[in-house]
């Protein structure tokens, strides 16, 4: 039944990443009704908290956008990037992290990637150099962000155990991901021909495919969109603290046992309220809210992450015994293999957060120590192997010059050398520091 019951969640896996959008969350429900109804399993563990503190924390960072707020950080990233063009390969991926790390989603390059593209083109800089670290350090800054979905399932996880929180997870992950953006970043400074040689873009300009943009005017930031960067900001200065220093979250008497404010509530509470603070500032309509595109992506992860989660932890639980007595001499031996693992269900995935969901709680059930589970936490940004995301898709488009694409064989295209870096660098700085800080 062990390999029949894990064709049935890889297909589900396969054939909602081949779906995409909530086409993985909902395959994943399709599996689940064969095993509770069909095959007679018990349901594993509902993955609540994750989808409650995704829920909150998207919910602050529509309202961020709607506000105008996050159109705001984009002009001063612009202004930064138009002012040191000639350093853009290693300026533009900083900039992209911490628009990732603020905001808790990389789907805010969106913005930023045009401005790369341009920017790099009108130096004579290939433009494939920045764009391509940029993607990679939107992702890498995820596993980093007290604000992402994924951390947010690293968060609820280790609280559930009684291991580690937020604290810990800022600490280890934030310098790794740095430190691996500033090597994948290093790592394509001299990537491909410059630009001026290289037979695509001259063609291009041959042909007058390539048009003389010049930079328009920024528009006026609506009223209240400053109040609104500064209340989200806020919000994750409060949360970070309220991880860092356990003693300002309130402690209340539960059954007779004093009991601090969980971190999963603690972030749920700040982000729903400084959501009401940025509507009330903005006088945007909440209906603005909802309908964002960030709001929409979130959503996404949502239904993706609650059906994964579902089917992993059902899974895992029907074959424990089996699974860990299979593999925890291997890992308990080799540690850094469970990454491997990590990464590759990634790439089927498309999302840290569902990764974290449907694997990081196998890693405790084998023994591995938390605190290298935290290490091996920016081994979930495998997505990039493939060159199918949408900001990986959204690069490729917005380089009129024709220098950032895919090869021959799929694999080796513009992406795959900063994402290989950036994630092998993150990883075993992690492992190096949570050795020298949990010894």
């Amino acid at each position: 039944m062990l390999w029949i019951d894990l064709v049935v969640v890889l297909a589900c896996i396969i054939w909602g990443a081949r779906l995409g959008g909530i086409g993985l969350g909902t395959v994943a429900a399709l599996g689940m009704c064969l095993f509770v109804f069909g095959l007679g399993k018990v349901p594993g563990n509902f993955p609540g908290e994750v989808l409650l503190i995704v829920l909150c924390v998207v919910t602050a960072a529509a309202a961020l956008q709607a506000a105008g707020g996050l159109d705001l950080m984009v002009a001063a990233a612009e202004k930064i990037l138009r002012r040191h063009p000639r350093h853009i390969t290693l300026l533009a991926p900083f900039i992209s992290y911490l628009f990732t790390f603020v905001s808790g989603t990389g789907h805010v390059s969106y913005s930023l990637l045009p401005i790369i593209a341009e920017v790099a083109r009108k130096v004579k800089e290939r433009p494939e150099r920045p764009l391509s670290i940029s993607v990679i350090a939107s992702q890498a800054a995820v596993t980093a962000s007290p604000m992402s979905a994924a951390t947010a399932g690293m968060v609820a996880l280790f609280s559930k155990n009684g291991a580690l929180g937020l604290t810990d997870v800022l600490v280890i992950c934030i310098p790794s991901t740095l430190l691996g953006v500033l090597a994948g970043a290093i790592s394509v400074l001299r990537m491909g021909v410059e630009l001026e040689a290289d037979p695509v873009y001259r063609q291009r300009l041959a042909l007058g495919e390539i048009a003389d943009d010049s930079a328009t005017p920024s528009n006026q930031p609506p009223p209240g969109a400053k109040w609104s960067v500064l209340l989200f900001l806020g919000a994750v200065l409060l949360i970070t603290l309220l991880g860092l220093i356990p003693s300002l979250r309130p402690d209340f008497l539960i059954d007779g046992k004093s009991e601090k404010l969980s971190m999963v509530a603690s972030i749920s509470l700040v982000t729903l309220a400084a959501t009401a603070l940025m509507l009330m500032v903005s006088k945007v309509k909440p209906d603005r809210v909802v309908s964002s595109s960030v709001m929409k992506a979130g959503l996404v992860a949502v239904v993706s992450i609650l059906g994964i989660a579902w089917l992993g932890s059902t899974f895992f639980a029907a074959h424990q015994s089996e699974i860990l007595a299979a593999i925890s001499s291997s890992i308990r031996q080799y540690p850094w293999l469970f990454s491997l693992a990590l990464f590759l269900l990634s790439i089927l995935l498309y999302s840290q957060a569902a990764t974290v969901a449907a694997l990081m709680g196998v890693g405790l059930q084998l023994g591995i120590a938390p605190p290298l589970l935290i290490a091996m936490f920016p081994a979930v940004n495998g997505y990039f192997f493939l060159p199918t995301y949408a900001t990986i898709v959204a690069a490729i488009q917005f380089d009129s010059t024709g220098s950032t694409g895919v090869g021959r064989y799929i694999v080796n295209h513009s992406f795959m050398r900063a994402g290989l870096v950036t994630t092998l660098v993150s990883v075993s700085t992690g492992m190096l520091l949570a050795k020298f800080l949990y010894p």
